[in-house]
């Protein structure tokens, strides 16, 4: 299987590197083009059998190709890269705003697209990417994708209408994590001699140890609480003033994203 990577950003870098740290192909089997060819100069001396280019249309001609490129530049992009694109070269498009629609009035007369969104945990090998496909792609194109995918997390295959929530829930939630432990912190920090250092750590670990307790042994968030909260004790007070409060601010927070996403898509089906 032969892979092109068109952007060399933070994700197309990304899946490049992970592609070939996890063996999933081999270096001679990958493209990556982006037009300023100096970003690649430190993977291509780490990785020298693959190949970098400032032609998208050679990475284009491969069987899967990422186009890992900003709404504002992908119309251009994709139209020069449509003469490359065969019947057979699956198109996986990195940028949920951009409806099937839209893509498939650019690109060549039957190309197989697929939509996904991966997360920054895929540096840690733990991003659950959503991926979506349009009626072209066939069961083989879609273990072909999950195959690569699978070398940094895991997948979940959504409809296109939700892939705005799915991002929600993956893409942008380890920054909203962030942000709440965040905050977590600089309150805790008004209760304590502890350095900010040192309570950071500990929600961190915290943190990384809840989520293992709830993949590995299979536990929902309701369990979890219950393991904790004994009846008239501190956890379930503390529980009970975030049942309390933080859903509003839960809600806000959907609310804003997905209005925020609509306003992007908006634009980008006017750039299209």
């Amino acid at each position: 299987m032969k892979v092109g990577i068109i952007g060399f950003g933070s994700m197309g870098s990304m899946i490049a590197r992970k592609l070939l740290e996890h063996n999933v192909i081999e270096q001679a089997d990958l493209v990556c083009a982006n037009r300023t060819l100096s970003k690649m100069d430190g993977f291509k001396k780490m990785y020298t059998g693959s190949t970098v280019t400032a032609d998208n249309k050679l990475a284009a001609a491969a069987d899967v190709v990422f186009v890992c490129i900003r709404p504002a530049e992908l119309k251009e992009v994709l139209c020069g890269i449509a003469p490359a694109v065969s019947s057979s070269t699956l198109v996986v498009s990195l940028n949920g705003s951009v409806m099937f629609s839209q893509l498939e009035a650019v690109l060549a007369e039957k190309t197989k697209i697929a939509k996904v969104i991966p997360s920054v945990n895929a540096e840690v090998d733990y991003s659950v990417s959503s991926v979506c496909y349009n009626q072209l792609v066939t069961a083989q194109d879609r273990r072909n994708l999950e195959t690569l995918l699978k070398s940094f997390g895991t997948v979940t295959e959504v409809a296109e209408n939700e892939m705005g929530m799915a991002s929600e829930l993956t893409s942008c939630m380890p920054g909203f994590i962030a942000a709440i432990f965040s905050v977590l912190a600089e309150k805790a920090q008004a209760h304590t001699s502890l350095l900010p250092a040192q309570i950071e750590a500990m929600l961190a670990q915290t943190l990384e140890g809840t989520g293992k307790l709830i993949n590995q042994k299979g536990l929902s968030f309701a369990e979890v609480l219950a393991r904790v909260a004994t009846k008239g004790g501190i956890t379930e007070v503390g529980a009970g003033e975030i049942f309390e409060s933080f859903g509003n601010t839960a809600a806000a927070v959907f609310d804003k994203t997905l209005e925020k996403r609509a306003s992007v898509t908006e634009k980008a089906k006017q750039s299209f």
